[in-house]
């Protein structure tokens, strides 16, 4: 019988990239600080797990993040094999240390909306940009390429919706300035699935159709960093898949959160998303049984239960014996 693929399975892409963000995003929300050879550990092990770009640490300064006061030796003693190792930056003493230490590509974040952006770096959308040029030029000299994290694009926790306008004005202001890659992140989890698809063929069209050639002479690269605040990031993964986007910011054991959003989950989880991925047939390049040994060393290692499901349910090929009813 012919096998005939609905309109749905047709806007699925082969392949996405999970781009592993815990070490950073996930790490800097605990409490207690966890030893510098513990961290490496937990990121040499995803790596071996085939996760191909992880974001290992944040060089902001270590009395607004305690957890990052190594951010330096993290880097250095991390085993890449083939892995992109990359940084997020707040500014331009940030750059030059993550530069120092080896990091091989730098993650800047500018907020959508002018209220958060000033609550969360004391600055308007303007004066963060302004100061990112410094940054960009930096990295120029040095080779190394640096991509931006567009805070609160799919909604403000003080202004609410945020218009597409906005977007898409941060955005050129950033590609004009040589960022190779644009984050558009659910800061608190406000996204559904139908805005995402919305959002992401707006900014597909802007930066990665033929309205790019007037932004510049290559397309940007779009990714998306979802929070599973109120239960949708897998959704809203999705929607975004179907519509063009394929790299996504995931962070392993759902680890992961917001000061936005008290008592919220955290982040997509790295090994969840790997799994319906892998079941609906498009590829990550990870295996996923030594993702799911990765994390559970970590979940031993921080003494602690992550909120992911597949470490806790198994994967739906793993099937079980018939229960004896003697």
């Amino acid at each position: 019988m012919e096998v005939r693929l609905s309109g749905w399975e047709k806007s699925l892409p082969e392949a996405v990239e999970i781009i592993e963000v815990g070490p950073r995003d996930g790490f800097q929300i605990l409490p207690d600080f966890i030893e510098t050879p513990s961290k490496v550990q937990i990121i040499d092990s995803l790596i071996q797990a085939g996760i191909r770009r992880i974001e290992v640490t944040s060089f902001v300064h270590p009395q607004a993040v305690p957890q990052v006061r190594d951010a330096g030796e993290v880097i250095r003693m991390v085993q890449r094999h083939g892995c992109q190792c990359f940084a997020m930056v707040p500014n331009l003493i940030g750059a030059e240390r993550a530069l120092a230490a080896g990091a091989e590509m730098l993650n800047l974040v500018v907020s959508a909306s002018e209220s958060h952006n000033q609550s969360n770096v004391n600055r308007s959308i303007d004066e963060s940009l302004s100061s990112f040029e410094a940054v960009f030029d930096l990295a120029s000299e040095a080779g190394v390429p640096v991509r931006a994290s567009i805070a609160t694009v799919f909604g403000c926790p003080f202004e609410g919706h945020v218009p597409i306008e906005n977007i898409l004005s941060v955005g050129h202001r950033l590609v004009e300035m040589g960022c190779v890659e644009l984050n558009l992140c659910d800061t608190t989890g406000m996204a559904n699935p139908r805005q995402v698809a919305h959002v992401a063929l707006c900014v597909m069209d802007e930066f990665n159709g033929a309205a790019s050639e007037a932004v510049s002479a290559a397309a940007t690269r779009i990714a998306m960093h979802f929070h599973n605040t109120r239960g949708a990031g897998m959704a809203n993964l999705l929607a975004a898949m179907q519509n063009g986007v394929t790299s996504f910011e995931t962070s392993f054991g759902g680890l992961g959160g917001c000061p936005f959003a008290p008592g919220a989950a955290g982040n997509v989880c790295t090994e969840d998303a790997v799994h319906m991925l892998h079941e609906m047939g498009v590829a990550t390049g990870i295996d996923l049984l030594g993702l799911l040994g990765a994390v559970r060393q970590a979940e031993r290692t921080l003494d602690m239960t992550f909120p992911g499901q597949v470490i806790k349910a198994g994967r739906t090929c793993d099937l079980h014996p018939l229960p004896n009813k003697n």
